[in-house]
């Protein structure tokens, strides 16, 4: 078990540091699969290894100027009321019912990230906004604040896709970078290793909301395949960093994709047979 532990760490890092997402997303398999956890261990435990991970993975990223810190921590501060509420009604939720949600996102996700790579090579990129222009803020006349400006569409953006982020990670015990990445390219249209990097600020932000909220919920998961996890993670996220930033940014998002259906289609194989079985004893 220890070097399966291993073995996935180092996956779950090089994915978290390259793509920016995918961490979460092969945690929780791996500890509920593999290392005999149950779905609320193993939620609980997938917070503390992505949301580590991130930390190291973001300030690898930061180095390498792919990190948009402003928007990483304003869209993470704004998704923290998502995440509070999201881990809240997880309590309320039965495993075989979270492990199903959780299979039916990653398709989602996978079929929009697969739609997006169609759509990019049929009609371009087209074209996007200044990078660096604010979207809420005011103008400067002669050194001195002038009008108040806002870009209310982008700010729309970000307040939906927030909110939505927080309500899935706290719900599904997930960092969300594999929404966090989508949301930050469909909100800002950032370039894709900007995205990464980025992402890697609101998943550390959006986990450590979450795993604040779960911590009073009397759920313990077994922390030695989870510190293990964590430390071979970390590790991976600066080697996955450093490949990121030295492949195309279509092909790191066809990557991206693939993950997400892969797992997202192993994970269903497994939790739907569960859910079925488990349907007459809440009807009893």
């Amino acid at each position: 078990m220890l070097l399966v532990a291993i073995a996935a760490g180092l996956l779950i890092g090089l994915a978290l540091g390259a793509l920016g997402g995918g961490g979460s997303i092969l945690a929780v398999p791996v500890l509920v699969y593999l290392l005999g956890q149950s779905p609320t261990q193993a939620t609980t435990g997938s917070l503390v290894v992505v949301g580590l991970t991130s930390v190291v993975g973001a300030v690898a990223a930061r180095r390498a100027g792919h990190v948009r810190l402003g928007r990483g921590v304003a869209f993470g501060l704004v998704a923290t009321g998502g995440a509070v509420v999201g881990a809240v009604a997880a309590a309320a939720v039965p495993a075989e019912v979270l492990m199903v949600l959780f299979a039916l996102l990653m398709l989602l996700v996978g079929a929009l990230m697969v739609r997006r790579l169609r759509r990019h090579r049929e009609s371009g990129l087209g074209p996007r906004p200044g990078l660096d222009d604010p979207i809420v803020g005011w103008t400067r006349e002669g050194g001195r604040f002038g009008a108040f400006r806002c870009d209310c569409p982008r700010a729309a953006k970000l307040l939906v896709t927030a909110t939505v982020v927080g309500l899935l990670t706290g719900f599904l015990g997930v960092g969300g970078g594999f929404v966090v990445v989508p949301a930050l390219l469909l909100a800002f249209d950032l370039p894709m290793p900007d995205a990464v990097g980025t992402s890697l600020v609101v998943i550390t932000v959006t986990s450590a909301v979450a795993l604040a909220v779960r911590a009073g919920s009397g759920t313990v998961p077994d922390w030695t395949p989870v510190l293990v996890l964590t430390v071979v993670a970390a590790a991976g996220a600066v080697l996955g960093a450093r490949v990121g930033h030295r492949v195309d940014a279509a092909r790191l998002q066809a990557a991206f994709a693939v993950l997400v259906l892969v797992v997202a289609m192993y994970t269903a194989v497994r939790a739907v047979p569960d859910l079925l079985a488990a349907v007459p004893t809440w009807v009893a």
